[in-house]
């Protein structure tokens, strides 16, 4: 078989998946020593070309760059017949949500700028609420499922047989991977915490999902739900999560966001000077840095942003991580510096990212994992950017939360508007100019009734 022109490594310890392996999710050397391995789809740039399609749906307009398609191509599928397996797989998603997958809106809100007093420049939006189950979960596991699907049918898998998928997630995320889950046919366990929302509990049933509770245990650190999905996982189950770490494919489909981004800027004159993204996990954040990355070196985005990343004074393991390297670094370290601690902080993780000792408390509970999974990738893109950690108090969150609804009437929850509370942070310390062009990305629909500070 000709070389594909995308393919899977990890970039923690160099393994290289089979072209064939129909679960290139977790690197196989995970758990063995203390390197942080993590599985990411890697594109041969000299055979590849920023999609200029125009469909509506993003899976379609930008697969070229998607690793299942190169697979399909391999192995005889055309491109019509990957086209009406991506779209039929998007049509039972409809079926089960409503309405299936679309190019979000991105559009420059005056309002914001002017209550932020910008003089020029502005403030632009990524409206994910919209999307599949109301967030931009359902972006990370649609391209799972495609993946599954292209291995069926070049008889890889068996269709008949399918092991179980499992995630942990009390929230967004819970309800994307039940949504696209039940679309595919595909069995689900979902861990959840005791206090997760009862009515996400009640929509997870609804979905056929099983949901298994999963009490913190006095004295082990770390989240866990996610500590009783990976034993699921050791038990045979699949990762159906938005942990890159768990399975790299879903940073590659999350990347569709980031190739929206770069089409919608085209509209954008002189292009973004920040991007400002709320961080969990970092799956958010590295899909969209990477996506960037690899439009740049496609010459389809003149220069990158500089990326600064959000997260709570409730748990910020992500700031910690990042200040523990600057350390290392000289005052100027330059892209080849950078690249160099990144490759040494790969051999050392727990040296850097642990559990967060305190039980993370916040209004924006999806930005509350004890740990930040995909941190390299967000590191390392903060740092060759420019940007920065910002980390934000209670009454930030509650301040830009009142002000994305009520200058925007979106319905966007606190963890969807949390971008906006860095924002409110940049501008204030004069990180952000008068004259400097700004994006934010609404992230999750408002699902709770009130948004009141954690007790």
């Amino acid at each position: 078989m000709t070389p594909l022109a995308s393919s899977i490594s990890c970039s923690g310890c160099g393994y290289l998946a089979g072209p064939d392996d129909p679960y290139p999710f977790r690197c196989p050397r995970a758990g063995t020593d203390d390197v942080d391995h993590v599985l990411a789809r890697v594109l041969d740039l000299a055979r590849v070309s920023f999609p200029r399609g125009t469909e509506d749906n993003p899976y379609l307009r930008y697969r070229p760059l998607m690793h299942s398609y190169h697979i399909a191509m391999a192995h005889g599928i055309t491109d019509a017949a990957y086209c009406d397996l991506v779209s039929g797989l998007d049509s039972a998603v409809a079926g089960v949500d409503g309405h299936g997958f679309a190019v979000t809106p991105f559009f420059q809100s005056r309002e914001l700028a002017g209550s932020l007093a910008f003089s020029s420049g502005g403030v632009w939006i990524k409206n994910e609420t919209g999307n599949v189950s109301g967030s931009h979960k359902g972006r990370h596991l649609f391209g799972v499922l495609v993946h599954l699907a292209v291995m069926e049918r070049i008889g890889v898998l068996d269709p008949g047989h399918r092991p179980g998928l499992a995630i942990a997630s009390c929230g967004n995320a819970a309800l994307a991977a039940a949504v696209v889950a039940r679309a595919g046919g595909w069995r689900l366990t979902i861990f959840v915490p005791p206090d997760a929302d009862k009515g996400v509990l009640a929509r997870l049933t609804d979905l056929h999902a099983e949901v298994v509770v999963c009490p913190r245990q006095p004295g082990r650190p770390g989240d866990p739900a996610y500590l009783r999905l990976r034993t699921e996982l050791d038990n045979g189950a699949l990762p159906f999560t938005t942990q890159g770490n768990e399975n790299g494919l879903t940073i590659e489909s999350g990347e569709t966001l980031g190739y929206e981004l770069v089409t919608d800027l085209a509209e954008v004159p002189g292009g973004l000077d920040h991007l400002i993204i709320q961080v969990g996990g970092g799956a958010l954040a590295s899909s969209v840095i990477q996506a960037l990355r690899e439009a740049a070196e496609l010459h389809a985005l003149e220069r990158l942003p500089r990326v600064h990343t959000v997260q709570t004074t409730g748990a910020h393991p992500l700031e910690r991580a990042y200040e523990l390297i600057c350390a290392t670094l000289p005052a100027e370290p330059g892209p080849a510096g950078v690249r160099a601690a990144m490759a040494a902080a790969a051999a050392e993780r727990s040296e850097l990212m642990w559990p967060w000792e305190h039980e993370p408390k916040s209004v924006a509970t999806g930005i509350l994992d004890d740990e930040t999974y995909d941190w390299r990738a967000v590191i390392e893109g903060m740092l060759l950017t420019g940007g920065r950690p910002v980390v934000v108090e209670e009454s930030l969150l509650l301040e830009a939360h009142s002000l994305a609804v009520a200058s925007t009437r979106i319905a966007v929850d606190p963890t969807g508007s949390s971008g906006l509370a860095g924002l409110l942070a940049l501008r204030r310390s004069g990180v952000i100019g008068d004259h400097d062009r700004v994006a934010i990305l609404f992230t999750g629909v408002q699902r709770r009734a009130d948004a009141q500070p954690p007790a």
